[in-house]
């Protein structure tokens, strides 16, 4: 999945809890989809933090 996939489906997953869409048991499976799309977007940010730095301290 794509960073903006990930994005898009946890703002979708925020969008739906804010305005209630979700029962209690459908909260709790989303919340813990919603942490593992935040891990992989920050898992993604990073690596391309890192590739960036890389490439500027070449130049």
């Amino acid at each position: 999945m794509t960073y903006e996939e990930s994005l898009q489906k946890l703002e979708s997953i925020v969008h739906k809890m804010e305005s209630g869409e979700f029962s209690v048991d459908e909260l709790a499976q989303q919340l813990k989809e919603a942490q593992q799309l935040i891990g992989q977007c920050n898992e993604k940010l990073n690596k391309t933090d890192s590739e960036i730095k890389k490439i500027l301290e070449k130049s």
